[in-house]
């Protein structure tokens, strides 16, 4: 018989290790369930600083930090996936890590998460590992032109990748990406981007939220629209992939699953992420428990309701100095709902919060409904795919 760990009491303390958004939503989120928390980060002031307990200052490789962080907490998670396994195996010596690193050994590599999600079954895009020259071009000739040359490691909203169109610009993208090993991947014709946030308990249940749709531009996610406007059928084996992966990695928290639905009706998973993401932003304002809640209860093991949706919604990145131009027109509308991360600098390209709008359950309108409630935040999105589509 499995043992299941005792739930964490009220104030007892979760270390997170990150100091961005991700972080600062879930300790907003530990504060409602009663727990404290303790961010590691190299940023005094950064998102998830300014709302939470007590702060460790430190690299995520300096072992002093590392040491004096766990001692001060009850259980460990992180926010972002830019801390190494090994740190995440030195935390877990004093106190539980979930996700555990293992989850993070595995999708911190590209070509460690594909062959682990093929091994487990999952469908993928056909892909095709790039160690040196030769399987440089013995994946062009198996995968054809076009084809994406991707880093193993911390690509992110469209870097660390490369497109590349024919054989004479093969080697000039090989030199361009490093660290290599590279990994090269078959060009899919899909209809759209689907995502899946799952969470899954210290007892083995299992969550899933609604399967979504994502749009993106210049590599940055920019709407996503819950429910996906999709068949059943394509929703419920979306879901299903999901929770197949979190019981395959053994999951504890949450993980976001992207995959493209190819214009067949078949899905092929992109990649995981092992924490809250930002496809799943939308679940703070249309569902009883978001995914921040989601993921403390699953971390401190405490039970995991149905992650039920009560409201039809549209997320919208503010993304950089452009959308925050537009903050006193959001404010002025009452149907949009702002999440402002408390970043300091709007960069080209950062991420600075987002806005949710809500629709009643069963009527998220259509392209021109989207834009209009979108009001100044309106985007050139593509129409999304018809719900009947297979």
């Amino acid at each position: 018989m499995t043992h299941t760990p005792a739930a964490l009491p009220p104030n007892a303390v979760i270390g997170i290790v990150g100091g961005g958004q991700l972080g600062r939503m879930s300790a907003v989120a530990a504060s409602r369930l009663g727990y404290k928390t303790h961010i590691l980060t190299q940023d005094a002031h950064g998102p998830a600083a300014q709302v939470c307990n007590a702060v460790t200052l430190g690299a995520y490789d300096d072992p002093a930090a590392l040491d004096s962080f766990a001692k001060a907490v009850d259980v460990v998670t992180f926010e972002f996936e830019n801390i190494s396994a090994d740190a995440l195996d030195r935390l877990s010596r004093h106190c539980p890590v979930r996700p555990s690193g293992h989850i993070l050994r595995i999708s911190q590599d590209r070509l460690a998460e594909k062959t682990f999600l093929a091994s487990a079954g999952v469908p993928l895009a056909p892909w095709h590992a790039v160690t040196d020259h030769a399987t440089l071009h013995e994946a062009a000739r198996k995968l054809g032109f076009p084809l994406i040359l991707k880093t193993t490691r911390n690509g992110y909203d469209g870097k660390g990748q490369r497109r590349v169109y024919s054989e004479a610009e093969l080697e000039d993208a090989f030199a361009a990406l490093a660290p290599h090993p590279l990994v090269a991947e078959g060009m899919v014709d899909f209809a759209c981007e689907l995502s899946v946030m799952v969470a899954r308990g210290t007892d083995g249940t299992t969550r899933c939220f609604d399967t979504v749709l994502n749009h993106h531009w210049h590599g940055i996610l920019d709407l996503t629209l819950a429910p996906a406007p999709v068949a059943e059928n394509i929703a419920h084996e979306a879901g299903r992939l999901a929770a197949l992966i979190a019981e395959q990695f053994d999951l504890v928290g949450v993980m976001g699953v992207e995959m493209f639905l190819v214009r067949d009706g078949s899905l092929m998973v992109n990649e995981v992420a092992p924490r809250p993401h930002n496809s799943g932003h939308w679940t703070m304002d249309a569902c009883a428990q978001d995914q921040f809640d989601m993921h403390i209860r699953a971390v401190a093991g405490l039970p995991l309701p149905p992650a039920s949706r009560h409201s039809d919604a549209v997320m919208k990145n503010l993304v950089g100095p452009e959308d925050m131009a537009l903050w006193p027109a959001i404010l002025a509308n009452p149907g949009h709902i702002p999440h402002l991360y408390g970043k300091k600098d709007a960069r080209v390209g950062r991420k600075m919060g987002h806005v949710n709008i809500l629709f009643p359950f069963g009527a998220l309108p259509g392209e021109w409904g989207i834009q209009a409630a979108l009001g100044p935040l309106a985007t050139k999105c593509a129409a999304p795919p018809a719900a009947d589509e297979d």
